[in-house]
């Protein structure tokens, strides 16, 4: 199975386009992910939806909002209300995590790579046969 993330922007404008991502493939939808870190001094998360993997091919993508969203815990705001309610509407809880802030890797792919581990440790994601 290839399980891969895939980058819709950091969750300004184009948290839309992961809503629509959302409303598109409601019966694909396995889990909606809030990943909490703190980056440059800030308190931020990133959004995320993983869907069921593809019958054909087992492909498995996880869409992201990397980053750029204020921690709702601190700073309330319209972009994770947005999310938070998109996921009740389609019948999920958000999946809220901890995680490292991607500049602690020397490339985005290695620190996809480690949130893929930490997924399929937690068992969100299935683990590689």
């Amino acid at each position: 199975m290839i399980q891969r993330f895939i980058e819709i922007g950091e969750g300004y404008s184009d948290i839309y386009e992961l809503l629509e991502i959302a409303k598109r493939n409601q019966d694909r939808i396995s889990h909606f992910l809030v990943l909490y870190t703190v980056k440059n001094g800030k308190e931020v998360c990133s959004l995320v939806i993983v869907l069921k993997p593809t019958e054909i091919g087992d492909f498995q993508p996880l869409y992201i909002c990397r980053e750029g969203i204020p921690n709702p815990q601190k700073k309330t705001n319209k972009r994770f209300e947005l999310f938070q309610q998109a996921a009740e509407t389609y019948g999920h809880e958000l999946i809220e995590l901890v995680v490292k802030p991607s500049d602690q890797f020397s490339d985005v792919e290695l620190y996809y790579q480690h949130l893929i581990g930490i997924l399929r440790m937690n068992r969100y994601i299935p683990s590689l046969q």
